[in-house]
């Protein structure tokens, strides 16, 4: 179910076959650099690792369009008023083409990019999506509920997610946008808390009008999910902050009432209409906790509250996961109980839709889509969810418990990424400050520079700025852009050690690799790092492993340099041999361990050194070139021109240099 904390020096164990999933984007929009650099660099990066690792035939990697939901509503509609002409279909379809059109660019080497709308994965998401609400249905875990939504009284419509904007009722929050039940920062709470609602429709205040919609009973999973994060932080490497952020909403149903707002009113009057609570009044805090045992009793206290006209937030708590809505773009919810023409919240649906994804890949392969279960289910096997930090309550949670509730899937592994911020604030495309999109950035950075500088940023610990200097005034560009200098380590160092031992070759052994064992010390950093460089993938540490491949490559440069001078001034071919033995063994072990993060070149090398995909098997890895290549002197390289890059970056670096 999850990869477990390692010991120190303790080499670690991959599963025999692996599911690798990248967060959905909307259907509603093209890739900004935040989808790519954010999120699914990372997961590309790891399933080309396991590739190699494991066997490309034991891995798949999908992912695909979020086609349904209410940013694609809502900007459909905003187009339609505008004088669009075309379906909605046809305007995901559109947002779709293009997603992967990016994500081909970025070398994103998924197996399967569906869409949960479109195609015959769109068809299988809709079976699956059926399948998994009847066997939640028979075990007894959905309940209908007759809840306020929000309606528009001036245009006599129903509004749905992003149709209205209001303020977060969580205690603490800080977002600056919440919608009809979640905010901008992936908190979940009932409609009827949203504060200080607006309809993006009319700009008026809405109404309620009760609806009745399934819904998953996730407040029941409290003790399950708190013996499952028990176990997570004693034996897994999941990310502390993830763990964090479940334990947040693992609280008894809870609200907070500022005191300055009591003032004037009695105080124990008002507690005494409460049901049965326990009172936290401390004189540190600026409010007071009032602790309820159930969602219902809690409700309760806010509708006394509300009469009283105190003002009051929400804690953190598990509240009931809403499957169904009345949104005629979705995917249908079988009829059940005599609720008909209900259709999936968007949310519960991509949950499993990565379940759909890999039944489309398999079926796309003469495969059995039954064989799903081989994939997700097998204790040998493992899938890996990579994720935004803002979809933990989602991924963490909510789908934890439906997948326990289903009894026929195994938990995934969570993945989850900080905020990539532009420059030092949070961008996206529905905030003030608007991200660069994805194209945008191959028109100044080569794929294998942003590739590299996006692993880099540290992401699974901390929430770290973008900051391309192509997009800063040129008075606040100071010193190196990080973008380049990251870069430089395949683009200066790596690519300058390749070709001189291409060159030294061809011009003092006649292309030929020189024979002959490899030195211990070389050996011996190779082993060092190649054992780093494993550990950090398997704990998803990116950034650790530029490090790693830095400290490894300059390391071996260093001695490239110092080697060269001595043998040069000595005249001894001896040396001059050895340094060559050496230094193509380290680089080719450099090359096994680039090829996940910037595949072209390194294929490249692969291609002139003239071997066959073994190279990159981890079987081999420690090897020298004869495991490969057993007779060297038959072997012929492909000749090497004179300022050929293996790793290359765009014109205007070089005009600047």
């Amino acid at each position: 179910m999850y990869d477990k904390r390692l010991r120190p020096d303790e080499r670690p164990v991959f599963p025999k076959r692996c599911i690798v999933t990248g967060g959905m984007p909307y259907g509603n929009k093209e890739l900004h650099f935040g989808h790519v650099g954010g999120m699914f660099v990372h997961a590309d990066i790891f399933a080309r690792f396991m590739r190699d690792r494991i066997g490309k035939e034991n891995v798949i990697f999908v992912s695909g369009t979020d086609c349904y939901g209410s940013p694609a509503l809502e900007s459909y509609r905003k187009l339609k008023e505008n004088g669009y002409t075309e379906s909605i279909a046809d305007y995901v379809k559109s947002n779709h083409e293009k997603q992967k059109e990016t994500l081909g660019k970025y070398r994103i080497s998924l197996d399967f990019f569906g869409a949960s709308a479109l195609g015959e994965g769109g068809k299988i998401h809709t079976r699956t999506s059926a399948e998994i609400f009847n066997r939640l249905y028979e075990r007894g875990a959905l309940e209908k509920l007759s809840t306020p939504q929000f309606y528009d009284e001036e245009l006599g419509v129903f509004l749905n997610g992003r149709q209205v904007v209001g303020r977060c009722p969580i205690e603490g929050c800080t977002s600056d946008k919440a919608y009809a039940d979640e905010c901008s920062l992936g908190h979940q709470y009932m409609p009827g808390e949203l504060i200080d609602p607006i309809s993006v429709l009319s700009g008026k205040k809405p109404v309620f009008v009760n609806v009745t919609n399934w819904y998953y009973k996730l407040e029941d999973d409290i003790d399950y999910l708190k013996e499952l994060i028990r176990d997570l932080r004693a034996n897994s490497n999941r990310r502390k902050y993830e763990m964090l952020v479940i334990d947040e909403f693992l609280n008894k149903p809870a609200v907070h009432i500022p005191k300055k707002f009591l003032e004037g009113i009695d105080q124990d009057e008002l507690l005494a209409k409460f049901p049965e609570h326990e009172l936290i009044d401390e004189e540190k805090r600026k409010s007071l906790l009032c602790v309820f045992r159930t969602l219902d009793d809690r409700d309760a206290a806010r509708k006394v509250m509300e009469e009283a006209g105190v003002h009051y937030t929400a804690g953190k708590t598990l509240v009931p996961f809403r499957l169904s809505g009345n949104v005629e773009w979705g995917v249908p919810v079988p009829e059940k109980e005599g609720e008909k023409d209900l259709t999936f919240w968007v949310w519960p649906e991509s949950l499993w839709a990565p379940i759909s994804f890999t039944k489309a890949y398999l079926a796309s392969k003469g495969a059995s889509e039954d064989e799903w279960q081989k994939w997700w289910n097998d204790e040998e096997a493992m899938v890996y969810q990579f994720i935004g930090e803002d979809n933990i309550y989602f991924y963490s949670i909510a789908e934890m418990g439906i997948f326990n509730a289903l009894g026929n899937v195994r938990p995934p592994h969570i993945i989850p990424n900080r905020h990539i911020l532009f420059m030092d604030t949070k961008a996206s495309s529905s905030s003030d400050i608007k991200p660069p999109m994805a194209d945008e950035l191959l028109d100044h950075y080569s794929v294998d520079q942003l590739r590299m500088h996006f692993m880099s940023l540290g992401l699974s610990n901390k929430s770290t700025g973008f900051k391309p200097q192509v997009y800063m005034p040129e008075d606040q560009r100071e010193g190196a852009d990080m973008v380049v200098k990251e870069g430089n380590l395949l683009t200066n160092v790596y690519n300058r050690l390749i070709r001189s031992c291409f060159y030294s070759t061809q011009a003092a052994f006649d292309g030929i690799l020189p024979d002959g064992e490899v030195s211990e010390n070389i050996r011996a950093l190779a082993e060092k790092n190649v054992l780093e460089y494993e550990r950090h993938m398997y704990n998803h540490d990116f950034h650790r492993i530029s490090y790693t491949l830095d400290e490894y490559i300059r390391e071996v440069n260093k001695r490239w340099a110092a080697v060269s001078r001595e043998a040069d001034k000595t005249g001894d071919l001896e040396m001059k041999k050895q340094l060559l033995i050496d230094t193509w063994y380290s680089c080719k072990v450099m090359a096994v361990l680039f090829h996940p993060i910037a595949p072209d070149g390194c294929e490249m090398f692969r291609e002139y050194l003239n071997l066959d995909e073994k190279l990159w098997s981890w079987d081999l890895i420690l090897e020298p070139l004869t495991a490969y290549i057993p007779d060297l002197k038959a072997h012929k390289m492909k000749f090497l021109e004179p300022r050929v890059d293996f790793f290359k970056k765009p014109e205007w670096q070089f005009e600047e240099a």
